[in-house]
């Protein structure tokens, strides 16, 4: 299934790369809030593809009203088909195509590929996370010789003003804070050390599926603000680093 998976993202990631106008594209789902026709097409793409191979096994996505299957029951496909559609519209050339699979509500399989720089994460149960063919590894550093990520949660007004404040007490205690601007990507950086930290106070299950069995598989711990798994039914606030930082991040308290 993971070779399959691989393959089939790698295709869509062409659809990506070979867009045009993508401005005149694009529609507003809400205020902050754009889907392009190249995130439809991407999971139209990825969903048609993966039925044919395994009709059987249900599908969850962001568009296209996919966004309310179980993926408690059985076999599961979690896809965000371009997780960074607002770099994607300015060219910004840091969006990603992100694919997870679950089985009974535990992920198993995560995909997450970085089109522009060619970059495929990957991760099994059990079997370490790759990138490109070759093992990753979270980082060891501690929190002063960090860098922590983080998402801003745009959609969310009360969210913005929370995550300027947690990064106001942040940025003077490490070596300094990174915003990509997309969650899949920071996860793939925590996995392979270029990140020490990443949070967001709300992400959805198609954001952080792939990206948790990478960083798990890699080493690294992901939660919710509770420190417990997190869920693949709903929203929910996600923390993912090196096992110190983690920690660290947790035991002063930044997020309270």
């Amino acid at each position: 299934m993971l070779k399959t998976m691989i393959k089939v993202v790698k295709e869509a990631s062409e659809i990506m790369l070979s867009a045009q106008d993508i401005e005149n594209n694009t529609e507003k789902k809400g205020d902050k809030n754009f889907v392009t026709i190249y995130d439809k097409k991407v999971q139209a793409y990825i969903r048609t593809h993966l039925n044919e191979t395994y009709p059987d096994i249900k599908f969850l996505g962001e568009e296209e009203d996919c966004d309310k299957t179980d993926p408690y029951n059985g076999y599961c496909f979690i896809c965000d088909p371009i997780d960074g559609t607002a770099n994607f519209r300015r060219q910004y050339k840091q969006s990603s195509i992100s694919l997870a699979l679950a089985k009974d509500g535990e992920v198993i399989c995560g995909v997450i590929i970085h089109p522009y720089l060619k970059e495929v994460f990957y991760a099994e149960k059990g079997k370490g996370a790759f990138l490109n063919g070759e093992p990753i590894h979270v980082a060891d550093n501690s929190f002063k010789d960090s860098f922590i990520c983080f998402g801003t949660s745009p959609y969310y007004p009360d969210l913005n003003r929370k995550t300027g404040e947690v990064i106001a007490k942040i940025l003077p205690e490490c070596e300094d804070v990174r915003r990509t601007g997309s969650a899949a990507l920071d996860f793939c950086y925590v996995a392979c050390g270029r990140h020490d930290m990443f949070f967001e106070f709300s992400l959805f299950p198609w954001d952080y599926a792939a990206g948790m069995i990478i960083v798990e598989e890699a080493g690294g711990i992901i939660t919710d603000e509770n420190k417990n798994k997190l869920p693949l039914h709903k929203r929910s606030q996600v923390y993912a680093g090196n096992p110190r930082v983690y920690k660290e991040f947790f035991d002063r308290n930044y997020f309270m």
